[in-house]
């Protein structure tokens, strides 16, 4: 990228940003509705610190910070080792939203100044790419949190009013195999990915089946009429302990329209919707997903067996970039392409039963670079993975609040067993008979 259009890409993203933002109220920006999640505000002032630290730091001349606070008040992390009280962002009150904007424009302006200035520099141009992925996850951030907070108002407030929602009916669940044998697995290519991508390496597969589609509100609802949730011997025990504690028996954003629970309504980020039986189940937890899986005498894929199957397909799906903010149904068969398998991409992040854990031969991303330049490198990718492999699971695809071209088969993300709250369905797998 020459330096114009990295910042033409650049500004793309930011307005972006600001576009997600715009339907809110000042007062919908400062609200932290649960420990896992962030306000809006803080977002917008984390999105805008990490270019100041990791870009503007070192390659503004002079440089001066916005505000000397904000570097340990949207920092996500602390460099002495001391926890970063992350269930206390709520309570920023101040500084004002409008600082927070006015903060996001003088960093864009110094960074066009700063990209102008420094040319053919590949640790620059390496770093903010990194921090314009770092703002598209946000982006999604943004969707996830926006949907909790709301949903814990008794108003049912609208985040964006969407269409009609089309949801044919879709095909009925088959099952599409695989050889298997020796295959690889991670990022190949000239583009962007992260660390956690790589080494590309091999991985032996048995031969195994994925299912044609996401599992549907439909197909979920006959889990919990069948008594799924008060059935300990479908569920992990750590996961029984957690659903018990939740005191949970449907997923997340599911309510109850009447006395029975025969009808059932969902909040989405159009508001309160009668529930689609067509469309996939979503804001499933790992514990959720594999008990499902367990009922239907299956089982959740591997993320090797995923990546296999995904990269014999087309990227496309129901992403953010149609702005609905809600997967979408299968449809036809014909209408899955490729392998034959729907949803693949898009819609719901689909839980896989791997660990996240570093590929065999990892080493955190070190570009060449002066030994200065490469701390902050390990610096501004510790603010993703090597420091959060442990005691969470992977997950595949994207979703329907995320863009597409951030997207590709190697691509990873991870949560703790107990995310709902986070676009994430079902894909059933099972060994090949």
């Amino acid at each position: 990228m020459t330096s114009s259009s990295l910042f033409q890409k650049y500004t793309a993203i930011r307005n972006r940003t600001t576009d997600l933002v715009e339907p809110l109220l000042d007062e919908d920006c400062c609200v932290q509705s649960m420990p896992e999640a962030s306000p809006v505000k803080w977002h917008l002032g984390h999105i805008s610190w990490f270019f100041e630290t990791f870009v503007l730091q070192h390659y503004e001349k002079p440089f001066k910070p916005f505000h000397p606070a904000f570097f340990a008040m949207f920092s996500s992390y602390n460099k002495s080792g001391q926890t970063h009280p992350d269930p206390k962002r709520g309570l920023f009150t101040r500084p004002a939203l409008r600082v927070i904007r006015d903060y996001r424009t003088n960093v864009s302006e110094r960074m066009e100044r700063v990209l102008d200035r420094v040319v053919e520099d590949e640790m620059l141009s390496t770093l903010t790419v990194l921090g314009m992925h770092h703002e598209q996850q946000h982006q999604e951030l943004l969707l996830t949190d926006i949907k909790h907070l709301f949903s814990q108002s008794p108003l049912n407030p609208c985040y964006r009013e969407m269409q009609s929602l089309d949801s044919p009916t879709p095909h009925p669940l088959e099952w599409r195999g695989f050889e298997g044998g020796l295959i690889e697995i991670g990022y190949h290519g000239e583009g962007f990915s992260y660390d956690n991508e790589s080494p590309r390496h091999k991985q032996y597969l048995q031969p195994y089946q994925l299912a044609s589609r996401l599992v549907t509100n439909g197909e979920y609802l006959e889990f919990m009429e069948a008594n799924g949730y008060s059935s300990p011997s479908l569920w992990l025990s750590e996961g029984w302990d957690w659903m018990k504690a939740q005191k949970g028996g449907h997923p997340l954003y599911w309510r109850s329209n009447g006395e029975s629970g025969a009808e059932w309504q969902e909040f989405t980020l159009g508001g309160l919707r009668p529930l689609d039986l067509n469309l996939p189940v979503i804001h499933m937890s790992f514990y959720e997903a594999d008990a499902f899986a367990r009922w239907s005498n299956a089982r959740l894929p591997t993320e090797a067996e995923w990546e296999n199957a995904a990269s014999q397909q087309e990227i496309e799906g129901c992403f953010a970039d149609n702005n609905r903010f809600h997967p979408s149904a299968a449809g036809t068969i014909e209408d899955a392409g490729g392998i034959g398998l729907a949803q693949l991409y898009g819609d719901a992040w689909e839980w896989t039963q791997s660990s996240y854990s570093p590929y065999p031969g990892y080493n955190p991303a070190k570009p060449n670079a002066s030994e200065p330049m490469s701390l902050v490198w390990d610096e501004a990718v510790g603010e993703y993975n090597s420091r959060s492999m442990v005691n969470q699971y992977v997950l595949r695809g994207g979703s329907c609040a995320i863009p597409q071209e951030r997207i590709r088969p190697s691509f990873r993300n991870f949560f703790p067993a107990q995310t709902c709250w986070q676009f994430s369905g079902i894909r059933l797998a099972r060994d090949a008979t």
